[in-house]
């Protein structure tokens, strides 16, 4: 568990957990979801001293539980908020063979790389407490960010950021950072979607991996379930914050004001990666189509061709057939140029099949 003290112009980190709060900004408590039950205790004792409320136990366990989709509850102490990352595992950059390429094994290692795995937000007045999975990066990032951002302010670089003044905006950073994270997991599933629609749609080649293929549709889904459950917790977020009371410093609702349009903000980020998962599922659906549509294709041209082959060799069989008749008074049967003669007939009608034909384009030349 980490502890950092947070101001408009201060970023520290403690070493334990504060008797009281500090009397500027607010405590952030970053913990893994395996850290935090096992210091639950502990926490819920300080957010007594701190608060005078604790974390009630059902969400406690929905902060646990690793399971739990995106979603959006609140008590009279605080907020909750939980908030499925969508991110590309560790290493699943380097699975492709170059920008474009991958192969069927790489595809289906890109898909099990995604990481869905929930951040757990307790938004208290001045204290945000947030629950990660053990493997996750968002935590260290803020850390280091807002480390910087804290240096950069003190030495007063003209580029250097603002703090959070407030554990909701912290909160919100937090979260438009996950959604933002979609962009990785994006090239990732572009490339391998693109490696299976290569492999699909190559006439040279018998596609047999349709295993991998409805993974990806049921990924697909997944993710977009998992945009809506997003979406959801944001819009109930939003609508909460717009009841909060009144503010009757200035400087307060401009405060309020910013965390709305940055809630906002969020939220279009939510509905363009939910286009784009949407755009993904219309296009795997669309690579299936013109898949057997191309196979429906060759088909047809097989039989047309072979259709077409029947129709020249008809007549030539019906010639070689009327000669082969076991009767001796048959014309030119006898006749030193009879074989000369039907010879050149059965030449000439099957050239004038096959320019009839070709001219009727069923088969393949310069008339396509």
């Amino acid at each position: 568990m980490r502890i950092f003290h947070v101001s408009a112009d201060h970023f520290a980190e403690l070493d334990a957990l504060p008797e009281a709060l500090p009397p500027r900004g607010f405590l952030w408590l970053g913990s893994a979801r395996g850290v935090f039950e096992v210091r639950a205790p502990e926490v819920q004792a300080a957010l007594q001293r701190w608060t005078g409320g604790q974390i009630v136990d059902l969400h406690v366990s929905d902060l646990l539980n690793n399971q739990l989709p995106s979603h959006y509850d609140y008590t009279s102490w605080y907020d909750l908020m939980v908030f499925r990352r969508l991110a590309a595992g560790a290493g699943s950059a380097a699975m492709f063979i170059d920008e474009e390429r991958g192969t069927a094994s790489t595809a289906r290692q890109a898909l099990a790389a995604i990481d869905t795995s929930p951040v757990g937000f307790a938004l208290f007045d001045r204290v945000l407490v947030t629950v990660h999975a053990t493997d996750c990066a968002v935590r260290d990032f803020f850390a280091q960010r807002l480390a910087s951002t804290a240096g950069a302010a003190t030495g007063e670089s003209r580029g250097a950021g603002r703090l959070p003044g407030q554990p909701a905006d912290l909160m919100l950073r937090m979260v438009n950072h996950m959604v933002d994270s979609y962009l990785d997991l994006r090239r990732l599933l572009t490339r391998q979607l693109g490696t299976l629609q290569a492999q699909l749609l190559d006439p040279h080649s018998r596609f047999a991996d349709w295993k991998i293929l409805l993974e990806s549709r049921n990924t697909l889904h997944m993710l977009e379930d998992t945009c809506e459950d997003q979406r959801s917790a944001m819009q109930e977020w939003i609508d909460a914050l717009e009841e909060w009371p009144d503010e009757p410093d200035a400087q307060a609702r401009r405060e309020r004001e910013l965390l709305r349009v940055r809630s906002r903000d969020v939220l279009e980020h939510i509905e363009r990666v939910l286009g784009h998962v949407r755009r993904l599922e219309q296009s795997a659906e669309t690579a299936v189509q013109m898949h057997f549509s191309a196979l429906g294709h060759r088909t047809n041209d097989i039989m047309r061709t072979l259709t077409v082959l029947t129709a020249i060799f008809m007549p030539l069989n019906l010639i070689t057939g009327f000669f082969g008749m076991n009767f001796d008074a048959l014309p030119l049967i006898h006749s030193v140029t009879g074989f000369w003669v039907a010879f050149a007939l059965m030449t000439a009608i099957g050239i004038t099949l096959v320019y009839f034909f070709r001219r009727k384009r069923y088969l393949g030349g310069a008339g396509d």
